[in-house]
């Protein structure tokens, strides 16, 4: 086994290249990773002059070995950012004052909210290893409790988006700087005139992501999108959502689409593009059919928190009865005010840095 002071010239050539391909290159010449990592005194630099060991820390936190992905919206979360309901709703006022302007369905009630999501973030703790909690901002919404939207994890660090939706415009940045302080890398940011919502994304397997083009996403953040992805060999498949109930409601791919293991998903078909129902078919995704009765209370976004259990908004007894027949558990939090008020799920609520995979 090759330690540290072994021959580090085909090491030095890698570490100019992306994470994926540093993984690659150390395998290939029997490099002890583990080795590099504790040992302080090795004296590897990245480009830039930042330790090798140092790098190879950061980018441990987003991936570190074949059992861990970002890739994926299934099986058993090891890293997670939320938002909780008092650092994103503040206060009665702040709420008073900006749900008609957010195109909230109803006013939420802060005493509610906070016992609602305290229930929702005891089920995240128990179904995940760690978790990051993004801070109040005076200058961000209550939009910002659904904190999947700025983001997109990958392998190789986060891409930030660029909020479809203007009054979210500074969620991007601010979680850029929660990133920064956990030294979680960042790989890309959409840039202006494109558009990109975290909603409006899902990964269909560990080389291809799914994209939604809505109100929210539009062509040249997907083209941006996908120039990212191509640099770590990622696939782009783009569905063509419906107008639905216009440029101001919320509607993003993850409201009718659910990958739940491997090769399921909940899916409402009504809304649904054909071609990518159909390549959803193509890729042997058996489609679960919520019905329309439990569409608007979030009946088809279900956060998957392991192979076998699915985290639902409660009162969806249809869904509840649909999962628990394929063989799931089925766990509820009560959403009225965190969730079907504001139009978001437990996918919403969430971003997943990575999981782990059976």
């Amino acid at each position: 086994m090759a330690k540290c002071g072994a021959s580090g010239r085909s090491l030095g050539k890698s570490l100019y290249l992306r994470h994926s391909q540093v993984f690659l290159d150390i395998d290939a010449t029997a490099f002890d990773i583990r080795h590099l990592v504790r040992d302080q005194a090795c004296g590897i630099y990245f480009a830039g002059g930042q330790r090798f060991d140092k790098f190879l820390h950061t980018s441990l936190k987003i991936h570190h070995d074949m059992n861990i992905t970002a890739h994926s919206e299934v099986g058993r979360i090891k890293t997670l950012y939320i938002k909780r309901a008092a650092a994103a709703f503040v206060d009665q006022e702040t709420i008073d004052q900006q749900w008609q302007a957010l195109n909230f369905e109803e006013l939420p009630r802060l005493d509610q909210a906070l016992v609602e999501y305290e229930k929702l973030e005891s089920i995240l703790k128990k179904y995940s290893d760690e978790i990051y909690f993004l801070p109040e901002n005076n200058s961000l919404t209550l939009d910002s409790i659904y904190c999947r939207d700025a983001s997109i994890a990958t392998n190789e660090g986060m891409i930030l988006c660029r909020m479809g939706k203007r009054s979210r415009a500074g969620e991007p940045s601010a979680q850029q700087n929660a990133f920064e302080k956990n030294e979680i890398p960042v790989m890309g940011v959409i840039r202006a005139p494109g558009t990109l919502e975290g909603g409006d994304t899902a990964w269909l397997d560990r080389h291809t992501l799914a994209v939604g083009h809505s109100y929210r996403t539009n062509r040249e953040g997907i083209s941006q999108l996908r120039s990212l992805l191509e640099t770590i060999g990622v696939d782009l498949v783009v569905a063509d959502l419906p107008h639905f109930r216009g440029p101001g409601d919320v509607f993003h791919l993850m409201s009718i689409f659910s990958p739940i293991t491997p090769d399921r998903a909940l899916v409402y078909s009504p809304l649904m593009p054909i071609s990518f129902r159909q390549k959803l078919q193509e890729m042997k995704y058996k489609l679960i059919e919520i019905p329309e009765k439990e569409f608007m209370t979030m009946g088809c976004n279900v956060l998957a928190l392991d192979e076998k259990t699915c985290l639902v908004v409660s009162g969806n007894h249809a869904v509840r009865s649909l999962l628990e027949s394929e063989g799931f558990e089925v766990i509820e939090y009560p959403g009225m005010e965190i969730s079907v008020k504001g139009g978001g799920g437990p996918t919403c609520l969430t971003r997943p840095l990575n999981r782990y995979q059976s």
